[in-house]
């Protein structure tokens, strides 16, 4: 079976393609701002990024969800509970953990379904 990838780095791709599923790399945002700027940032990333591989927030199969500070869950939340599609809510994880840049309060990491 052919692996796709999408936007191939020296490091990671930020997509990869296999049987039907999209697996897309951890996406932060680009610019600084409060837990709901960034985590509204971050899921216009998976938006773009779902709609290229042929899928959308609806097959998102999982989620996994790193922030830096619990005490920014409920307004995360908040953000993410706006954005998924109602019925169509995918299983996740929430953890709290050290990103990589300091600046970074939340990471979403998203396997979907093509469509």
């Amino acid at each position: 079976m052919e692996i796709k990838r999408f936007h191939v780095g020296k490091r990671m791709s930020e997509i990869a393609v296999h049987n039907g599923t999209v697996y897309l790399a951890g996406q932060i945002a680009e610019k600084a701002g409060d837990i709901k700027a960034q985590t509204a940032e971050v899921l216009g990333h998976i938006d773009r990024l779902l709609a290229e591989a042929g899928s959308d927030k609806a097959h998102i199969l999982r989620a996994q969800i790193y922030i830096t500070d619990l005490a920014n869950f409920a307004a995360m939340n908040e953000v993410w509970e706006a954005w998924v599609v109602e019925g169509n809510t995918p299983p996740r994880a929430t953890v709290q953990a050290q990103l990589a840049n300091p600046e970074w309060l939340v990471e979403i990491v998203v396997t979907a379904a093509q469509k």
